[in-house]
């Protein structure tokens, strides 16, 4: 027995490796990468409006209150470890602006409708729905309205809760580590219950809310550590590179952190379709070579592919693997 088919009888035997191999494997075949490129287009369309926005609103509501005004802004803003800084040294005033409002809900809802249908796009691929039951352009849209929302919610809280340190001290209070983790842990929470409603709102199929916790949990965890991790980066690393890079730099710190984000929810998506449908062993070689004798989940995978692509209900594909077929296997 070759070094490669050991490896192979090695992960197929041991789920925590085997597992993790599948959901590699089926996010390269779904082409995640290209769809979280699809969602970080269309986040960065939304993102600048919808800071406009928030400045615009920050300036109507807390225009007696500078420095709440400033301390809400600032914890927005490190949402974005990478160019949140950056973006914070340019913004020295904050001021209602009617016009600012009108533009800001116009291109950002144009912008977190496009993010909303790219999620739809990724989220119908990695779970392999067909064409046909795809929601059409209209109530993709209206789906959308649903994600815009939430991030909305999700935003606030998470700016409210980041922003409760500087608040406090500028009250003179103090808050201490206790608080701050247990901040954080709420954070996480409220990104665990997005991610729920998402998957589930954001995919034309029906799946349990128990079915999408693991990848919801993941992603949720996933995304704050990306946040901490970020925010260390940039003090020790980025210090000086917008000096030297300018706004180049700026944007591309900015697509670099969209796209890290946009990864981790394809990525976890993957996870629960893996899960759910039980996709895994898959063959160590399935995707490089032919010549290999495919497992159940690697006939399962190329099978939900071609059906996915399915555009009529009364359209018919049957899908064959020639010298493939074993006992019990069904073509």
């Amino acid at each position: 027995m070759g070094v490669m088919a050991r490896l192979d009888d090695f992960q197929r035997r041991h789920h925590w490796l085997g597992f993790p191999v599948a959901v590699v494997y089926k996010f390269i075949d779904d082409q995640g990468g290209y769809l979280a490129v699809l969602i970080t287009y269309y986040g960065f369309v939304s993102l600048f409006p919808m800071l406009l926005l928030l400045v615009s609103m920050l300036g109507y509501t807390l225009h007696s209150h500078p420095a709440l005004q400033q301390a809400l802004l600032g914890s927005a803003l490190k949402q974005f470890p990478i160019i949140g800084p950056q973006l914070q040294e340019n913004v020295t005033s904050i001021h209602g602006s009617g016009l600012g409002v009108i533009v800001g809900i116009l291109v950002a809802t144009y912008g977190g409708l496009g993010v909303s249908v790219a999620i739809q796009t990724a989220l119908n691929r990695v779970w392999a729905v067909p064409r046909y039951a795809r929601p059409d352009a209209v109530l993709s849209r209206l789906r959308g309205l649903v994600l815009f929302v939430l991030l909305g919610a999700v935003v606030l809280t998470t700016t409210g809760l980041s922003a409760l340190g500087p608040v406090a001290a500028g009250f003179g209070f103090g808050i201490g580590a206790g608080l701050r983790i247990a901040a954080i842990a709420v954070a996480v929470i409220v990104n665990v219950g997005a991610f729920l409603v998402g998957f589930r709102v954001l995919t034309a199929h029906e799946i349990r809310m128990a079915d999408l916790m693991p990848g919801a949990i993941v992603a949720a965890v996933a995304i704050q550590v990306l946040q901490s991790v970020g925010a260390l980066f940039v003090s020790h690393e980025l210090g000086s590179a917008s000096q030297v890079y300018g706004v180049f730099g700026l944007v591309l710190g900015l697509l670099a952190w969209l796209y890290l984000q946009a990864l981790i929810l394809v990525f976890c998506a993957e996870i629960n379709a893996v899960r759910v449908r039980r996709l895994w062993p898959r063959h160590l070689l399935a995707p490089f070579v032919d010549d290999v004798a495919l497992t159940h989940a690697d006939k399962a995978s190329y099978r939900s592919y071609t059906d996915s692509e399915r555009y009529k209900t009364f359209e018919q594909v049957h899908t064959t693997f020639e010298g493939q077929a074993r006992p019990g296997d069904t073509s």
